[in-house]
Parts: C-alpha cells; sequence; structure tokens
C-alpha cells in the first residue's frame, strides 16, 4: 500500500458500537479454535441477525437450497428461480444489491439471467454460520451494493484438543420430499489434531418437477427438439421446468498455532440440469471450482485478516423437456445453446488495530477482478452462419479502500462513522450476430461497436450508527448510510433490441427482454434506520421493531424501447432498456418471542413472529418497483420436551396490487400456508419429519415471476405458452421426512 492510500485510511475516522460477538455452541468451543488466541473478525459483531449451530441444525438436512435458510429472518424473502438458486430479498432489495459474502468471497452470477447466484455455490449441509446486516452495514462489511449484506460460512475447522491426539468426527444426513419425489444427502467429516485439519464435505440433491395445490392450466403432450425421441406429459398441476439436479464437494485444509489461522479451502460444484419455471432457457450444465485462502493473526496492536481467492464457472442454457424451441415456425431446430464463462479473482487485506481506551481503528483494502464471456453457438435457422457474441471478453475490476473508528463513549452509548472509496472500471470488446449483415442485427451492431465501452466509476459509501442501552432491558440503534452500486456487465453490455436476444437477458423472472445501456450512471442509495429492541434481561421475552427508509438517486430500473412489439391488449411481453431513474423504499420490519407455558410433564411452549412490510416507488415515472414483497408475516408455536422438539408455524402473505406496470408485473392474491415439522434426538442421531402446506392451500408467490414452464417459451406473444399472466404456483402438500447421524 502506498503513502497515499495509507494517508486516505488515516484522514477517515469511525466509530461503532460493540454489539454481542458471534457465540459459539459448547461443543465447537471445546474443539474449534478456542484454545487459539486469534478471535473471529470483529465485523460479525455488528450484525442484526445471526444463526448458529443451534438455529442451522434442523435446517441443514431439509432443504437443498441454501437461500431459503435465511427465510425466516425478518425482512428477508427470496425470488423465485430454479429449485437450488433462489436469489434472497432483503428488505426490497436483492440480487445485486446485496452484498452476498461466501466464505469471504464475493462471487458474481455468471449468467444473463443470473441462474447461478452466490448462495447456489454453498450446499446447505456445508453452511457453519449466517450472518445478516440489515439496511446499514459496516463499510468493512463491503461495498459495490445498496442494501443489507448477507455472510454465509462453511463450518470452522475443527482441532483436537491438549493431549486429545487424533480427532476424528463427522456428519451424514438425508432427506425426502414427496412433493417432487426429491432426495438428497450430504457428509462431513473431519480429520485432526492439535495444529492440523483436514475436513471434507458433500452432498447430492435431485428433485423431479413439483405440482400445485390443484390444476392450472390444461394438461400437455410435447416433444422437445433436444429430443424428439422423448415426449414429455406435463399434467395440469405440474409446476413444469421445476426439476433439478446438483452435486457439490469441498475440502478444508487448516493449520494453526497459538495466535495464527491458516486455511486452504477447495470447493467444486456441478449441476447437470436445472429447470427454471419462470425463464424462457434452463441450465444445461453449471461447472463451479473455487480455490479460497485466508490468513488470520494476532499481534499486540491488534488483528491482521488477509484472503485471496478464486471462483470459475462454466454455465450452458438451453431447453429442458418441457420447453419447446420455436423460432420463425422452424420446431425443428436443436433449440438455442448458450454459453457463459465467469472468473472472479479477489484479495482482501484488514487490520483490526486496538487503540487507546479500547478503541478500534480497521482499515482494509479490497481487489476484485471479474471476467465474463457470453457466447451463443449457432444452431441452425437465423441463429447462423456465426457465433452470437452478447457479452465479449467482458471486464469489471474494482479497487476499494475503506476505514471505521469504533467507540464506546461510556457503558450506555457508543458509535460508528466508517468511510470506503471503491473505482469500479468496466469494459467490454467489440461484439458480432450471428449474421451482422441480417436487418435484425446490423444497426445495434454497429451502434455498439462505434462507441467507446470503457466506464470508470468513482463510487463512495459511508455509515455512520450509534447505539444507547439505558439499562439492560432497551437498546436502541440509529444507523445513516450512503451506499454505492456500479451496474453489473448485463446492464450496461448487453446490446441487442432484437425480440429474440434480448428475451435471453433476464435476472427479472418476468418475461420480458433487456437491453443494456452505456450510459448508466451507478446507484447511490441514502438509508435511515432505527431499532428499539425491548427484552427480558435473561433473554426470555423480546421485541425488535425495525422501520427504515432509502432514496435512491439513478436507481436502475427499465423502460420499454421504441422498437419493442408491446400491445398490452394482447398480453405480449415488452423488450425494455436499462435506465436510471429516481426511486424510494420504504418500510418496517417487526420481530418478537415469548415463552407461553413450561411443565416438567409436557415440555416448554414458546411462539415468536415476525411482521414485514416494505413499499417501493420510481419517483420519475410514478410506477411501483418490480418485485417488492407485500405485507407478510409468520407466526410459529415452538414445543420442546427433553430431545423431542414440534413446530407449528402459519405464514400469512397479502395480495399483491401494486405492481410494475412498465414491467407488466401480474397481480397476486393473498393466502395462508400451515406448515408443521417434528424431531428428535437420540444419542447421535436425529429423525424428523413434517407437513408443508398443511390445507393444501393453492397460490402464486409475488416474487416467483412469470410462469414461463413450458410450450412454446420462445415467443414474445405467449400466444404458444399454456397460460399468460400467471406467476409461478407455489408447491402443494408436502410430506418431508429426514435423519442425520453424528460420528
Amino acid at each position: 500500500m502506498n503513502r497515499t492510500s495509507i494517508s486516505l485510511l488515516a484522514l477517515s475516522m469511525t466509530l461503532i458500537m460493540p454489539y454481542r460477538p458471534l457465540l459459539a455452541t459448547e461443543d465447537e468451543a471445546a474443539t474449534a479454535l478456542k484454545e487459539v488466541v486469534v478471535t473471529a473478525p470483529a465485523e460479525h459483531d455488528h450484525a442484526q441477525h445471526q444463526m448458529g449451530e443451534k438455529q442451522l441444525a434442523p435446517l441443514r438436512h431439509g432443504t437443498d437450497d441454501t437461500a431459503k435458510m435465511l427465510s425466516n429472518l425478518p425482512g428477508m424473502s427470496n425470488y423465485g428461480a430454479g429449485g437450488v438458486s433462489a436469489l434472497p430479498v432483503l428488505d426490497g432489495m436483492g440480487d445485486d444489491r446485496l452484498r452476498i459474502q461466501v466464505d469471504g468471497m464475493d462471487l458474481v452470477s455468471s449468467c444473463a439471467n443470473h441462474m447461478n447466484p452466490p448462495l447456489s455455490y454453498i450446499a446447505p449441509g456445508n453452511v457453519g454460520s449466517i450472518t445478516v446486516f440489515n439496511n446499514v452495514s459496516p463499510v468493512s462489511v463491503g461495498g459495490d451494493s445498496l442494501g443489507g449484506a448477507i455472510k454465509v460460512d462453511s463450518r470452522a475447522p475443527e482441532f483436537a484438543k491438549p493431549g486429545q491426539g487424533t480427532l476424528f468426527k463427522g456428519e451424514g444426513g438425508a432427506h425426502y420430499n414427496s412433493n417432487g419425489d426429491g432426495y438428497g444427502a450430504n457428509l462431513t467429516a473431519t480429520l485432526a489434531n492439535e495444529k492440523a485439519s483436514m475436513t471434507y464435505s458433500g452432498s447430492t440433491a435431485q428433485s423431479d418437477n413439483y405440482k400445485a395445490a390443484r390444476a392450472f392450466k390444461a394438461a400437455a403432450t410435447q416433444t422437445n427438439a433436444n429430443t424428439p425421441s422423448k415426449t414429455s406429459y406435463i399434467d395440469g398441476d405440474e409446476v413444469a421446468s421445476s426439476m433439478y439436479k446438483s452435486d457439490n464437494h469441498a475440502i478444508n485444509l487448516a493449520l494453526r498455532s497459538d495466535e495464527r489461522l491458516l486455511e486452504l479451502k477447495l470447493g467444486v460444484q456441478q449441476i447437470p440440469y436445472q429447470g427454471f419455471p419462470n425463464q424462457r432457457m434452463d441450465m444445461t450444465d453449471n461447472q463451479s471450482e473455487q480455490i479460497n485462502l485466508h490468513h488470520l493473526e494476532k499481534f499486540q496492536w491488534g488483528q491482521l485478516d488477509s484472503r485471496l481467492y478464486r471462483e470459475h464457472t462454466r454455465h450452458s442454457m438451453n431447453y429442458l423437456e418441457n420447453k419447446v424451441f420455436w423460432y420463425g415456425g422452424a420446431a425443428t431446430i436443436p433449440g438455442m445453446p448458450m454459453e457463459t464463462e465467469g472468473t472472479t479473482i479477489g484479495a482482501i487485506v484488514k487490520a483490526d488495530i486496538t487503540l487507546a481506551n479500547h478503541d478500534i481503528l480497521r482499515v482494509g483494502t479490497e481487489y476484485q477482478r471479474y471476467r465474463l464471456d457470453d457466447w451463443w453457438p449457432p444452431s441452425g435457422g437465423g441463429m447462423a452462419p456465426d457465433t452470437f457474441q452478447n457479452i465479449n471478453n467482458g471486464q469489471r475490476d474494482r479497487f476499494d479502500l475503506f476505514t471505521e473508528w469504533e467507540k464506546q463513549w461510556n457503558p450506555q452509548w457508543s458509535s460508528l462513522f466508517g468511510i470506503r472509496s471503491a473505482n469500479v472500471v468496466t469494459n467490454t470488446d467489440d461484439v458480432h450476430s450471428y449474421d451482422d449483415t441480417a436487418a435484425t442485427y446490423t444497426t445495434d451492431v454497429a451502434n455498439f461497436n462505434a462507441r467507446d465501452h470503457k466506464r470508470t466509476d468513482h463510487n463512495v459509501d459511508i455509515t455512520a450508527s450509534t447505539r444507547f442501552i439505558p439499562d439492560s432491558g432497551k437498546t436502541f440503534d440509529f444507523a445513516v448510510a450512503q451506499k454505492t452500486r456500479s451496474p453489473n456487465l448485463y446492464e450496461r453490455y448487453a446490446w441487442s433490441h432484437g425480440t429474440m436476444a434480448s428475451a435471453m437477458v433476464n435476472f427479472a423472472g418476468d418475461g420480458n427482454g433487456y437491453v443494456g445501456n452505456l450510459d448508466l450512471n451507478p446507484e447511490i442509495a441514502r438509508t435511515v434506520s432505527i431499532t428499539a429492541d425491548w427484552h427480558d434481561p435473561s433473554k426470555k421475552w423480546g421485541v425488535q421493531i425495525t422501520p427504515y427508509y432509502s432514496k435512491v438517486e439513478d436507481f436502475i430500473d427499465a423502460r420499454q424501447t421504441t422498437t419493442s412489439p408491446a400491445n398490452s391488449a394482447t398480453g405480449n411481453n415488452t423488450v425494455l432498456e436499462f435506465v436510471n431513474q429516481d426511486a424510494t423504499l420504504y418500510g418496517i420490519d417487526i420481530a418478537g418471542f415469548l415463552p407461553l407455558f413450561s411443565s416438567p410433564a409436557y415440555g416448554d411452549f414458546s411462539a415468536k413472529a415476525t411482521i414485514n412490510y416494505v413499499r417501493g416507488k420510481n419517483d420519475d415515472s410514478g410506477d411501483n418497483l418490480y418485485n417488492i414483497m407485500p405485507l407478510n408475516g409468520k407466526v410459529a408455536l415452538d414445543h420442546q420436551r427433553e430431545s423431542w422438539g414440534n413446530t407449528m408455524e402459519w405464514q400469512l402473505v397479502d395480495g399483491k396490487s401494486d405492481v410494475s406496470t412498465t414491467r407488466k408485473e401480474v397481480k397476486t392474491a393473498g393466502f395462508g400456508l400451515l406448515n408443521w415439522k417434528s424431531h428428535y434426538d437420540w444419542q447421535q442421531f436425529r429423525f424428523g419429519v413434517g407437513v408443508e402446506n398443511i390445507l393444501d392451500q393453492y397460490y402464486e408467490h409475488p416474487l416467483a415471476g412469470l410462469y414461463l414452464g413450458q410450450g412454446r417459451t420462445m415467443s414474445m406473444s405467449m400466444a404458444d405458452a399454456p397460460k399468460y399472466g400467471l406467476n409461478v404456483p407455489g408447491p402443494g402438500r408436502s410430506y418431508l421426512a429426514e435423519m442425520s447421524v453424528k460420528f
């Protein structure tokens, strides 16, 4: 780091409240890092919600999608996608607007439909902790985002106790879901002594199409041009293109001394297929390799935390058996192959410096280098003779500097001020289409190649917060922030206005086509958040209320292009262009828990509940923002008697009427779902059963996206789709079974 960088860091001052540190379970404390003087990174102390072993154990073997492990947290929901690729939404902001890290890596979705989001690269069985920062997160957690942050980490390395010799332990599990005939298995095993540790984690998951609670369309028989020998019969209640298969493997090697920890994590993933019921395409292969080197060391002056990582993705899309390719009446063309390759290289160095009076100064730097190629091989008809270059040598390089100052003024008051400076440079090479002489592409190719593609953004993030604890039963937090996000490569460089090509660029799941915009500015969100927490000093009961407000300058929304074939009277989808428009989001999250009854004979009964509300408006157009979750809540009754536990949960979602007319978003009706789960722990075994959607309620989730799971999905007119104007239906009743064993 040069003198200029050091000066910039030193000029930025910060203060922040020390929240309660992330605690390990008793087992973890005994065998993991308790003997190591090095502590966990202090940024975890500022999180609003943390999930450790107690919260994650019931979830690891009951789902195939890591994003769904967060669904019970206040303000959290998910955009619809494939069975293992949901995209988390936190207080109205999702996808790239959230900072999502997996084992400290800022991963990037390398797909025009964002079919491989960051959380799809870690299996639920390998998750060791989840940390969530709502609305305002410290600058040390990360930049290049507008909303909160989600950090998902695999299980921490474990070592043998002093004098124990060799430690060998592990856990295996399996689960089954009747709706879709889904099943999966996972295994984790650790071999370690006092100084070295090796952990293997592997999982596999598979499911057929799931079914809704009732028929929502006519049954159909069809033949996919890719597999003409295979006829696909789709029932009226079957949600087509919801099948998936996923395999994950990871090895964690760790060495430690009294004040030092060194980790090397290696991971590979293969998804041979994954259907997407709200996209025109499906995933036909996704392979990823990850290398993650982490160093953590304590010195007399504080702590140094550094990381170097590389992630490579090779991704393919086409049509699985439930979808039929159709282009100009030629249904015999073998689909539309689309290929993507993305590589992310990142480096992070952070230092926690202990000052006088136990103040902490944090300084750090971060570098990320991302490369993307998105090309579509020729396949006949109008898609020949050349290769279509959607993104040609896309480049996105980011270099950040940040500093924070944590200050405890007295036992009641503490505060934080932090600043992060980011330099984001994007670029891409010239492109060509299947046939540059074709009228469909000539103008777009010429216009795009005639312009300079390089763009440089200078972004600044600022966060300030304070905490007041008047007594042991009350805590009040107030936070303000300015957060900035630069456009992703597709938002800037997807160049074709053609109906077919633009329809392949869609990470909204709304059925429309999207065109990039070279003139996009970074988004800037200015957010205010207040949290009031009343609780019993012994944590027997508690209520937390968090209102928030965000004003977003240059929000990246969409407007209809002049070349769009849109006709609202016929229900056609449209071609949209990414544009900067100001927006406002505001809402409130409420969460609480309360003991109800306790006796030696019947056990302990308790209740917990969450209520979430968010509103989003486009200030320039007056339209509603797309994919905003309506008023929703959950009420759960928990019972625990020795080794036996039960949870009855009621989920309520209001009807969605505030929809985006620009994107032709579909209104949805309100619904309520009743779920039940039960588990029994016996020695090292855990058995679980449950029923989801007990009442077999038919519903369409507000964020599930437009149903495009079958038929001739390429047609913008939707005339060949089974039913237009329908969000993807949710699963009907499903019976669950799971078991796990520790050894």
